[in-house]
């Protein structure tokens, strides 16, 4: 897989900040109570797909607001084009994604934890 070029970054970093922007003021109509991070943007060479990774605090329900955001793709899309309208020629096509990286660290915490706890043999 080769490396995103410069473009890709610094396009990928304005989609980062204005969706992130977008989700703090309207995040609570499609994830209610939950706090939406995005934690990585992804975008394609010719910049017509994002793929964005986002992470839930504050809620059970992950995969459900996930859902549910993903199904307001459209909209969260023509809020970003309203946004973005004098950065970029198009509006790419989002793709959304769960980034559990907070749900790892805690299931590898919650292992160490239990190693820890062990007897330690002698050697």
């Amino acid at each position: 897989m080769s490396t995103e070029s410069k473009r890709q970054q610094r396009f990928a970093g304005v989609i980062q900040q204005d969706l992130g922007e977008l989700f703090q003021r309207e995040g609570k109509a499609w994830a209610p109570g939950a706090f939406i991070t995005v934690t990585r943007v992804r975008v394609t060479p010719d910049l017509a797909i994002a793929r964005v990774y986002l992470s839930f605090l504050n809620t059970k329900q992950a995969k459900e607001d996930m859902a549910h955001i993903k199904s307001h793709a459209n909209e969260i899309r023509y809020k970003l084009g309203a946004r973005i309208k004098n950065q970029a020629r198009i509006v790419p096509h989002l793709e959304f994604f769960l980034d559990d990286t907070n749900e790892y660290v805690e299931h590898m915490d919650k292992l160490f934890d239990e190693i820890s706890k062990e007897p330690r043999q002698p050697e």
